[in-house]
């Protein structure tokens, strides 16, 4: 049986991507945390682009932070305004799927090889 080629892509972006969270999981644990309190939504999104992309705000510069991938914050809300996500059936779907925002970070990796969601666990303190 063949390797699978999109388990491959998976294996390999998951490698990095696993890497970069653990070194800004505490910050995105604060953010995820900030845009619940302010109630701006309870579905937050943290982009992993390996370039800028105009999508959310910028939460970390990769570079900066001698990580492979920038990190940006949106919410559920953008993704369906921009399309990204189908607005009724799609939202609906997507709020079902989400894990626990206190437990689980969900992330929306964006390469040219490669795009999807992916729920990683916070690390235990």
């Amino acid at each position: 049986m063949e390797n699978d080629p999109e388990l491959q892509a998976k294996g390999k972006f998951l490698g990095t991507i696993t890497s970069d969270f653990s070194r800004a999981s505490d910050l995105l644990r604060e953010a995820s945390d900030a845009i619940r309190d302010h109630t701006l939504s309870e579905f937050p999104i943290f982009v992993f682009s390996r370039e800028p992309v105009a999508l959310g705000a910028l939460l970390v510069s990769g570079p900066e932070r001698l990580m492979q991938w920038h990190v940006f914050a949106a919410t559920l809300e953008e993704f369906v305004q921009r399309g990204l996500v189908q607005e009724g059936e799609g939202e609906a779907a997507f709020r079902a799927a989400y894990k626990d925002a206190d437990e689980y970070a969900c992330l929306f990796v964006v390469d040219p090889e490669f795009m999807e969601f992916v729920f990683l666990p916070y690390p235990e303190d």
